[in-house]
C-alpha cells in the first residue's frame, strides 16, 4: 500500500473505526477489570462475615469460602475482559474446564480430604479437647484442618488420620454429651446375701459427690455365672468424670465388701492325685 493509498479517505475512516473500537474495548476491559476487582472484593468480604456469623461454621472455613468465592468472581472477570477483544471464550472455558478435570483427577485424593475437611468443620462431628474414634483410632482431638485430623492417644502418641478416611467411617464422640453412663459388674460369691450386696454397692457409690442422684443408682442380677452371681450396676456422671468414677468405684466396692463380708469369688485350682 503506498501513500496516496494509505492517506485515502475511505482507508482512513476504517483505521480510526478500528482504532476507536480498539480504544473503546481496552477502555471497558478496564472498567471492567477495576469494577470485577472490586466486586470480587466485597463478594469475598461478604462471604466471610456471613461464614463467620454462622454458628455451625468454623473459622477455618472463612477463608476457604471466601477465597473461592473472589476467585471465582476473577475468572468471570477475566472471561469477559478477553471477550471484549474477540477472544472466543466458548473454547477457553472448554479448555479450562478440561484442565480442571485433569488436574481433579490427578489431585482426587487431596481434593476429597479437602471436600472432607469442610465437611467435619462445617458440622463439627467433633471439636478440639474432645475424646473420639474415629477410623479405628480412639485419642484427644488436637487439630482439624481442611486436610487432617490430629488425635492425641492416651500415651501421648500423635496420630495423624486423612480426613477422607475420618469422615468415610464411623465417628464415636465420648465427648460430646455432657453426662454419661458408667457401668460395672460386680460378682459375689452364690452363698452371699444379694440385696445386702447390692445395698452395699449403693451405699458406697452414693457416697461419691461425682455420682449424680438423677438418675438414681441402678443395680440388678446380670447372670448367674459358673461360680459368682454377677451385679451390673449403673451410675451417671459428668463426662469428665467418667474414668476417675469408674477407677475409683472399683477400689471402693471391692474394700466395702471386705468390710461387709461380701466375697469376691475367683478360679480355684484342684489338684487331684492320681494313684498308680
Amino acid at each position: 500500500m503506498n501513500v496516496e493509498e494509505f492517506l485515502n479517505p475511505e482507508t482512513m475512516a476504517v483505521l480510526a473505526e478500528r482504532a476507536i473500537a480498539a480504544g473503546t474495548n481496552l477502555v471497558l476491559a478496564i472498567l471492567i477489570l477495576i469494577i470485577g476487582f472490586i466486586v470480587a472484593g466485597m463478594v469475598k468480604g461478604g462471604v466471610r462475615k456471613a461464614v463467620e456469623r454462622s454458628s455451625r461454621m468454623d473459622a477455618t472455613l472463612a477463608g476457604f469460602f471466601s477465597s473461592i468465592a473472589y476467585y471465582a468472581v476473577i475468572a468471570v472477570v477475566g472471561i469477559a475482559v478477553l471477550a471484549r477483544f474477540g477472544v472466543q471464550t466458548a473454547s477457553l472455558v472448554a479448555a479450562l474446564g478440561a484442565i480442571t478435570l485433569a488436574i481433579g483427577f490427578a489431585l482426587q485424593g487431596t481434593l476429597s480430604n479437602i471436600a472432607a475437611g469442610v465437611m467435619i468443620i462445617a458440622f463439627r462431628p467433633y471439636s478440639i479437647g474432645d475424646w473420639v474414634e474415629v477410623a479405628g483410632v480412639s485419642g484427644t482431638v488436637k487439630d482439624v484442618n481442611l486436610f487432617t485430623t490430629v488425635l492425641a492417644t492416651g500415651d501421648n502418641k500423635k496420630i495423624i488420620i486423612p480426613n477422607g478416611q475420618a469422615w468415610g467411617d464411623i465417628i464415636t464422640n465420648y465427648s460430646a454429651n455432657p453426662t454419661r453412663r458408667v457401668d460395672f459388674t460386680f460378682s459375689i460369691d452364690y452363698s452371699d446375701d444379694i440385696d445386702k450386696a447390692m445395698d452395699v454397692i449403693k451405699s458406697t457409690l452414693g457416697a461419691d459427690a461425682r455420682i449424680h442422684k438423677d438418675p438414681e443408682i441402678f443395680t440388678a442380677v446380670a447372670a448367674h455365672g459358673s461360680s459368682s452371681v454377677d451385679i451390673v450396676t449403673r451410675v451417671w456422671v459428668d463426662t469428665g468424670d467418667y474414668w476417675g468414677v469408674h477407677f475409683d468405684a472399683m477400689k471402693s466396692v471391692k474394700e466395702a465388701f471386705d468390710k461387709n463380708g461380701i466375697s469376691i469369688p475367683y478360679p480355684h485350682q484342684v489338684n487331684v492325685e492320681k494313684k498308680d
